[in-house]
């Protein structure tokens, strides 16, 4: 079966992170992957690898993904498109969550005091998109100045007027390292020091259309143990969707896809432009990146208002019908089998040990 709505290790990885305040999530030594929100705010938690050397009471390195948590968003202007959560984030914001990490890098998870003034255990910011849903300025202007924020051009230039960031890094495009001698590291590594050696960030990009909607975020790295066979792995983030031979790139450069973090819902503005590619994409995506889990993003009905609210239209699919579809399409054309892999919905606060 090409997937498993049901499976045992995503279920114990759910018990995992919320037992012990996620202590015990963390001593996996696995990448640790938690929804901020119901729609797609995400934390990913590396833990350092033996070989490298970890910051003084450190154990994980923390990458914020497109913050969202409380108040409305709009793009704009409110009588053109204004939304709001429906479920409750898990965090409300930005101090609460750095208190929690804060916690879970402390030797007592849950007596472990507030974090000094000026502390922070989020080490890097991604945003994938300059709307504002993605990029949501009074979530990430709670952030410390000194925080290093990844974005893709057009976010990177609005984040950069805002005047709030001292260090706002343009991520480079991605599309494979076959043939040119170079390695993952000299593409996505970051010249500037804020990431460790092991970890680089860019975008997957469709050749001479760097800009585009349908894009994705990989984050790339190498948590090597001592003594353990050496393994790039990567987790990408594509919450509007990407044409899936984009990925092909991935799988060429010798690189394990962990996790493929895409939605399930087809969005698109009526008579004007497709936005989310829903799970049909989806599973043509996960097929081409070869990912081990596919986990839903960007799915949350938010409560909306505004012109364009009068405009969306959304078809949400099951996983079982995007399966059955690839399945027929398959057997019309190629008849190759269909990719194997688990699919993970996560709530609100809820995480998965990759």
């Amino acid at each position: 079966m090409a997937f498993n709505t049901d499976i045992a290790e995503a279920r114990a990885a759910l018990k995992l992170i919320e037992s012990n305040n996620g202590r015990r999530a963390l001593a996996t030594g696995r990448p640790v992957l938690k929804h901020l929100n119901a729609d797609t705010t995400w934390l990913i938690q590396l833990p350092y690898p033996a070989s490298s050397a970890a910051p003084e009471g450190r154990s994980h390195f923390n990458i914020l993904i497109d913050p969202w948590l409380q108040g409305p968003q709009s793009d704009v202007a409110s009588w053109f498109s204004t939304q709001w959560h429906v479920v409750a984030p898990s965090v409300k914001t930005i101090a609460e969550l750095n208190t929690t990490l804060g916690q879970l890098e402390a030797n007592d998870g849950h007596d472990a005091p507030t974090p000094e003034k000026g502390t922070s255990y989020i080490d890097a910011v991604i945003i994938s998109h300059e709307f504002t849903d993605h990029c949501h300025r009074a979530t990430l202007e709670e952030l410390p100045a000194h925080t290093p924020v990844f974005a893709t051009d057009k976010a990177a230039e609005l984040i950069r007027s805002w005047s709030h960031f001292d260090f706002v890094i343009t991520m480079p495009g991605f599309s494979g390292t076959d043939g040119d001698g170079s390695s993952w590291t000299d593409v996505l590594g970051d010249k500037n020091g804020f990431l460790p050696s092991w970890l680089g960030v860019g975008r997957v990009v469709t050749e001479g259309n760097a800009l585009f909607y349908h894009s994705s975020v990989v984050i790339v790295f190498d948590l090597q143990q001592n003594g353990a066979e050496r393994q790039t792995e990567a987790i990408i983030y594509s919450p509007h969707g990407i044409k899936a031979s984009d990925l092909a790139c991935i799988k060429t450069s010798g690189i394990k896809t962990l996790a493929l973090l895409h939605g399930l819902d087809d969005v698109r503005i009526w008579m004007t432009a497709q936005l989310n590619l829903g799970a049909l994409n989806g599973i043509e995506a996960v097929h081409a990146s070869g990912a081990r889990f596919w986990v839903a993003t960007h799915d949350e009905a938010k409560r909306g208002g505004g012109l364009i609210s009068w405009l969306l239209r959304r078809t949400s699919y099951t996983l079982r019908d995007a399966v059955e579809a690839e399945k027929a399409k398959r057997t019309d054309t190629d008849g190759s089998k269909s990719p194997h892999y688990d699919f993970v919905e996560l709530g609100s606060g809820h995480a998965l040990v990759l």
